[in-house]
């Protein structure tokens, strides 16, 4: 029985978050530049995409390029805004065959032109897509997100639209970028660290995390589905007892 075979369809997490980390390492493992991990990390996407369309995950975020990334070496950024831009334009093709719907998140306006206009007119294509949402968190931090989300409620708490009391957790989760889409229930994060980066504070407050010592560019839709398996192994309980569930 292949590992798809094996998955519960009825405890499919709905959101799965992904850190794709290990590219660079990847490249230098094999004496490349870090920008060939790059390119080795889109194949994985792809890969992953289609597996996660396969096994009918509903919604995929990938931490695509953080806030933090900024700060790598000039020619390393620039690289990878190309590939972004050349990426966007090859699969979008891709994302129209697999009914994937494409988003993004974060501070887009940071992006250079090229990608903007590439990123909202392959947004714009596959709008009417229903399988499956695909989220690229671009120029993004958790911490830069909930400034973010703080500032438009103080907006409208001096503009008189709402009163302080009004403030609860779905109004702060509804002035999130993420608002619609629903909370993470699975987080993967590849490479063998144990770290959240600054990605998706908010969200994976109750979400089961899996770490795989495996390289992001070596990632693919089978690894998935054995993160998949693993997540439906756990007991979620939500502060309640194994008893009450």
């Amino acid at each position: 029985m292949s590992l798809l075979d094996q998955i519960d369809k009825n405890k499919l997490p709905e959101h799965i978050a992904i850190i794709m980390d290990g590219n660079g390492r990847w490249a230098k493992e094999k004496g490349k530049l870090r920008f060939f991990g790059h390119q080795g990390g889109v194949v994985a996407v792809r890969d992953v995409v289609e597996g996660a369309v396969e096994a009918g995950v509903k919604y995929i975020t990938l931490y695509t390029f953080s806030t933090e990334n900024w700060n790598r070496p000039k020619l390393e950024v620039t690289a990878l805004m190309e590939l972004l831009v050349a990426t966007i334009n090859k699969e979008t093709k891709t994302l129209m065959e697999n009914g994937v719907r494409l988003n993004a998140i974060g501070n887009i306006n940071q992006l250079p032109s090229r990608c903007i206009k590439q990123l909202n007119q392959a947004i714009s294509e596959t709008s009417s897509n229903t399988k499956c949402t695909l989220t690229l968190a671009l120029s993004y931090s958790s911490r830069w997100e909930i400034v973010e989300a703080t500032r438009k409620i103080a907006e409208k708490c001096l503009n008189g639209e709402i009163n302080p009391s009004d403030i609860d957790d779905k109004l702060f989760a509804m002035s999130l970028s993420t608002a619609g889409i629903p909370d993470p229930e699975l987080l993967i994060r590849t490479s063998g660290e144990h770290r959240i980066s600054n990605y998706l504070l908010w969200q994976i407050a109750y979400a089961e995390l899996y770490f795989t010592d495996k390289l992001w560019p070596d990632f693919r839709r089978e690894d998935l589905y054995e993160a998949i398996l693993a997540y439906q192994k756990r007991e979620r309980r939500f502060g309640l007892t194994s008893e009450q569930i």
